[in-house]
């Protein structure tokens, strides 16, 4: 199982996620709470583990943009979330970056990993960040293909039942391991990350 936290804003925070298990952390460059700058970016990202992949958050930036931040930071990968065109997915492969297509679950979108040339997808709610959940059952009948990864209002009390019901190559975790929006709770993050394994 594959898990990214996201959202990580302290040194403290990316080094109790690295320390729970985690695969992935991620860092928000988009209007958030959990917004981080150049700098701060590129300071979490040196504090990172090798073996923990460092992802961009990008929403409603130019790829020109993105590929500049994320050269930038130095992050492993880049994760574009929203409606982004395939375009905008070519411009960053034609420059060597790791992609995540992160995305709400409509009845047009393509739930085959790779469709738009990513590494990864990542299927989230309607409002990405919100914690809100949304009805998984709409992936029972069309399930995902590849390396995808579930997001959007999972908790240390409700991931076991996600993937009992879903079965998703990873999770990613972000609001729901906060004390307040924007402030990640580290015992939150480690008993998310414990009940993610034993599920």
């Amino acid at each position: 199982m594959f898990i990214k936290v996201c959202g990580l804003r302290t040194e403290a925070d990316v080094a109790t996620a690295a320390e729970a298990g985690a695969d992935a952390v991620g860092f928000v460059f988009a209007a958030s709470p959990r917004r981080v700058d150049e700098p701060t970016a590129r300071r979490l990202v040196a504090a990172a583990p090798p073996s923990v992949l460092t992802v961009g958050v990008f929403k409603d930036m130019p790829p020109a943009e993105v590929a500049v931040l994320a050269r930038a930071t130095a992050v492993g990968a880049v994760q574009l979330h929203g409606d982004y065109p395939r375009s905008a997915f070519d411009e960053l492969l034609e420059q060597g970056f790791r992609l995540i297509r992160a995305t709400a679950l409509t009845s047009a979108t393509d739930v085959t990993t790779g469709a738009y040339g990513e590494d990864m997808l990542l299927l989230d709610s309607p409002v990405a960040g919100s914690g809100e959940r949304w009805d998984l059952a709409a992936l029972v009948g069309r399930p995902p293909t590849g390396d995808w990864l579930l997001a959007g209002g999972l908790s240390p009390d409700n991931v076991r039942a996600a993937v009992a019901e879903v079965a998703p190559w990873g999770l990613d975790v972000s609001s729901g391991v906060e004390s307040s929006r924007g402030v990640k709770d580290h015992g939150r993050i480690r008993a998310f990350l414990a009940a993610a394994r034993a599920a």
